[in-house]
């Protein structure tokens, strides 16, 4: 998805100052930089390469044809893209100055793709139909709320769809023709925003939808397709107050029973039948197969072959079941990653997916259950040679209280002697996991500057069981940055990793944990990077966008509720400024929905005042987190002589 587009892509080249001799890249005028030192064209020249890369995911199969809807990027966004045979050439479609990641053919004959699209990462989405036979793009809602594509009708002409119209932060239930906009019309009015549409009946006359309060509490609803009315499913022998997450769910072809993912009496989501007239449900694995997290499933057309994709330490299992007696299918054996985007092809014997691990940026691929045949549907190309990176080793280490926690480390080369400092990289979510992906450009920190890489899985990440993503839910947030301290009392036992010389990062919610740490931590640290993160939870909270606050609310606390806003505003990174000495990279997009970019401004501006050394970038047209190629790239750049600066010096 980062292809790199050299320095004329940045801005241009500028002389600095008193030097010359020596060109700089001038940040666009879309960038808003305070703090950060020019950026020389010889890094750019060097650094750039391990930007310079694009990957490729699975959108949708077309419906009679065997070619692929694949989302990939040449210019300076993610954009669809056809690809008409394993290893053919990628056709683009879609031309945006904003990313297009996903789309979906019509399932009654592919002469046209629905997609979605936001501005400037306002995340604002928009539908939009593109017709393939003339290239014709039309707006299909209203240009102003938020719209979220979900599943097609089973007879294929309409798409059901969330989208706060009515009221700006409720999500409501709407239903559209999308050959026709003017069928368009408001089905079931919902309060909240944790709502989304997951299947139509086999007769299109129910809808199943999905509420999801948080990650660990979540319900089914059955909508009637012509009165909007709804019915809330509720599962025989559980009782009224037991909370099960749900993930994600699906009719049976007979509409008789619902097939779906759930934490029932579980620890992780086990892949379940749920039969709608006994009202009684049976797990479709047991014993070791029931560990980890079912992440994803899809079932075949005809009904008969569901495939599932089960997450096994954070390296993803791919897993074909026959639901008509045979079982669990022999497929090859698949290289080592983190698959996505499962999509059976109509004809029912040819799976898609997405693959991509730390030696490859992602591909697309096909599996025909028939015979085993694996086939690679793209290439996606890099400057740098990746086939020495290393690979992500898991490790292990006790926290304060006992608990284990787990991360991947990624070792420098063989040609850097020493210990090696390292830097710590601290997913978002917090119900979110890292896991053995392709690095990107982290891999320059690897092979270029030496550092050691930590990516954690801190108490509240998933893919652990449901008890371990409630271990830092409201009272016991502090518990989960003992983690990374914990993580700091590790580094200092192993005899290549140098704890003096120790950076933190992450963004979104890893963004907070930075802070967090480079607050009650500092004496650990060299620097942090904190991206998009939250510098006050009460002030998060406050600001994020209406359609989003009561999900967070669950995961943090309500802030409305006067013992638990004492709490947050007591550990609050802002309300303890004094305590971060150490300089800090503070990155924004000012068109933020989740994380407001006040956040962000507020720590920076307070950190400046009392002198801690602090650099701001903030990108006029992003949202949360940057998804154009030149911000992306000037962020590294930015990135590399910060950590220069304070973590290797």
């Amino acid at each position: 998805m980062k292809r790199f587009y050299f320095l004329l892509a940045l801005g241009f080249f500028v002389v600095a100052p008193g030097r010359a001799q020596d060109p700089v890249v001038a940040p666009a005028d879309n960038l808003l930089v305070d703090g950060v030192p020019k950026i020389t064209a010889s890094l750019a020249d060097t650094a750039g390469r391990y930007g310079s890369y694009r990957s490729a995911s699975l959108a949708d199969w077309h419906p009679m044809k065997r070619e692929m809807l694949i989302g990939t990027r040449f210019a300076e966004t993610p954009q669809l893209h056809l690809v008409k045979m394993p290893g053919g050439e990628r056709q683009q479609l879609t031309f945006f100055a904003d990313s297009v990641g996903s789309g979906r053919f019509h399932p009654n004959g592919g002469d046209y793709i629905l997609f979605a699209k936001d501005i400037g990462g306002g995340e604002w989405y928009q539908l939009y139909r593109y017709d393939v036979a003339t290239g014709d793009v039309t707006l299909l809602t209203d240009g102003k709320s938020r719209n979220l594509a979900g599943p097609w009708s089973s007879s294929g002409n309409q798409i059901a769809y969330m989208s706060t119209r009515r009221t700006g932060k409720d999500t409501d239930l709407w239903l559209m023709n999308p050959s026709d906009s003017k069928t368009d019309h408001l089905l079931t009015q919902l309060a909240g925003g944790g709502w989304r549409p997951e299947d139509w009946s086999p007769d299109d006359t129910r809808i199943l939808l999905k509420e999801e309060i948080s990650i660990n509490e979540a319900y089914l609803w059955l909508v009637d397709t012509k009165t909007g009315e709804k019915m809330r499913l509720q599962l025989g022998g559980m009782s009224g107050g037991e909370k099960v997450g749900i993930g994600e769910a699906r009719f049976a072809r007979d509409g008789k029973g619902i097939y779906l993912t759930e934490d029932r009496d579980s620890e992780f989501l086990n892949l379940a039948y749920w039969d709608l007239a006994s009202n009684e449900a049976k797990y479709l694995l047991s014993g070791p197969d029931a560990k980890w997290d079912v992440e994803q499933f899809d079932l075949s057309r005809d009904g008969k072959l569901l495939a599932y994709m089960k997450d096994e330490d954070g390296t993803s299992v791919l897993h074909v079941l026959s639901l008509g007696g045979k079982g669990q299918l022999s497929i090859p054996k698949l290289p080592s990653g983190v698959i996505g985007s499962l999509h059976w092809h109509l004809s029912g014997n040819e799976l898609g997916f997405s693959l991509n691990n730390g030696r490859g940026p992602g591909d697309v691929y096909s599996l025909d259950v028939r015979n085993g045949k694996v086939e690679r549907w793209t290439t996606s190309e890099t400057a740098v040679r990746t086939e020495e990176f290393p690979e992500a080793e898991l490790v292990r280490w006790k926290s304060f209280d006992g608990k284990k926690i787990s991360g991947f480390l990624y070792k420098p080369p063989a040609k850097f002697s020493g210990k090696r400092p390292v830097l710590v990289v601290i997913h978002g979510g917090p119900e979110g996991q890292s896991q053995p992906t392709f690095l990107g450009r982290a891999n320059y920190f690897l092979n270029e500057l030496g550092l050691a890489l930590i990516y954690p899985n801190v108490r509240g990440s998933t893919g652990y069981g449901k008890t371990f993503s409630l271990m830092d839910n409201g009272f016991k947030r502090e518990d989960t940055y003992k983690d990374i301290n914990a993580l700091f009392d590790w580094i200092a036992t192993q005899p290549g990793l140098d704890s003096e010389r120790i950076a933190v990062t992450g963004g979104s919610y890893g963004g907070h944990m930075t802070l967090a740490v480079s607050t009650f931590y500092s004496d650990r640290i060299r620097c942090s990077v904190d991206i998009v993160g939250m510098s006050n939870l009460v002030t998060f909270l406050e600001h994020t966008e209406a359609y989003r606050r009561d999900l967070r609310r669950a995961e943090y606390g309500d802030e409305r509720d006067p013992k638990m806003r004492e709490f947050l505003e007591k550990i609050a990174p802002m309300n303890n400024i004094e305590k971060i000495k150490k300089p800090m990279f503070v990155i924004a997009g000012k068109n933020d929905p989740r994380v407001p970019v006040s956040e962000s401004q507020q720590i920076a501006d307070a950190l400046k005042k009392q002198g801690t050394p602090v650099w701001l970038l903030i990108a006029k047209d992003e949202g949360h987190g940057y998804r154009k190629k030149p911000n992306q790239d000037f962020q590294f750049y930015a990135t590399v002589e910060f950590l220069q600066e304070y973590l290797l010096k």
